[in-house]
C-alpha cells in the first residue's frame, strides 16, 4: 500500500491504475490483487481514489467535463482527461459515447437543453426556497455566453492558468435576485470577491 501512495506522489495523482503502478511501482499489481481481491480494493486500502469506476451516471460524466472545460477555459481534450482536475478517464467517455467528439456532442445537447423553469418566488408555497445555485446547465450557458472569461477584467483561464470563475448573482440573491440567465455573470476570484452586496 505504501508503493502504491509512492506512486501516486510521484505521478501526483489520487488516481492510480494499474498501466501507472506497473510503469513506476516496485511489484507487479497482480501481487496486490491477490492480497486484496482486486486492485480496486487495493487502491482504496492506500486511501486512494478508484480510477475504474464503472457505470457513471451521465450527470456525472458532464460535472467532470465542466470541471475540466473550466479549469481550460476551453473545450478540452480527450488527452487533458488523464490529469486533474479530471477525476474520470477519457476512456470512460470513449466506452459511452463511443467517441470524444460524441462525447462532446452529447454533453453539449445536454447543457442546451432548457431546465424546467424555476418557479418565480411569489408562487412558491410558504416555506419552499427558490434555487439559489445554478445548475450544471445553466452554469454552462452563462460561462459559455460570457466566452469563460470574467465580464469585468476580461480574464480567462484559457490565457491565465489556474484563474478560478464563479457564476455571479447581478441583482444579490440577498437582495431577491434570481438565479436566472439575465441576473448571472462570469467574474474570476478578485473581481468576485472585489464586488460589493450593493446595487
Amino acid at each position: 500500500m505504501l508503493d502504491i501512495r509512492r506512486v501516486a506522489e510521484l505521478v501526483q495523482t489520487s488516481i492510480v491504475t494499474m498501466a501507472a503502478y506497473a510503469q513506476h511501482g516496485k511489484y507487479h499489481p497482480a501481487t496486490f490483487q491477490r492480497r486484496f481481491g482486486s486492485w480496486n480494493k487495493a487502491v482504496v486500502a492506500a486511501g486512494l481514489q478508484v480510477a475504474a469506476e464503472q457505470n457513471y451516471d451521465d450527470e456525472r460524466l458532464f460535472a467532470n467535463m465542466m470541471r475540466v472545460w473550466e479549469h481550460y477555459g476551453r473545450q478540452p481534450r480527450l488527452s487533458e482527461l488523464a490529469r486533474p482536475p479530471s477525476v474520470i478517464s477519457g476512456d470512460t467517455y470513449k466506452r459511452r459515447f463511443h467517441s470524444w467528439t460524441r462525447a462532446l456532442q452529447h454533453f453539449v445537447d445536454y447543457a442546451n437543453s432548457l431546465d424546467k423553469v424555476p418557479p418565480a418566488a411569489s408562487e412558491l408555497a410558504k416555506g419552499d426556497q427558490p434555487r439559489r445555485k445554478a445548475s450544471l446547465r445553466l452554469r454552462f450557458r452563462i460561462l459559455k455566453r460570457d466566452n469563460f472569461s470574467c465580464r469585468a477584467c476580461g480574464a480567462s483561464p484559457a490565457f491565465k492558468p489556474g484563474l478560478n470563475l464563479h457564476i455571479d448573482h447581478i441583482k444579490p440573491w440577498s437582495l431577491g435576485g434570481e438565479t436566472t440567465e439575465d441576473n448571472l455573470q462570469t467574474l474570476c476570484d478578485a473581481c468576485n470577491l472585489g464586488k460589493s452586496n450593493v446595487l
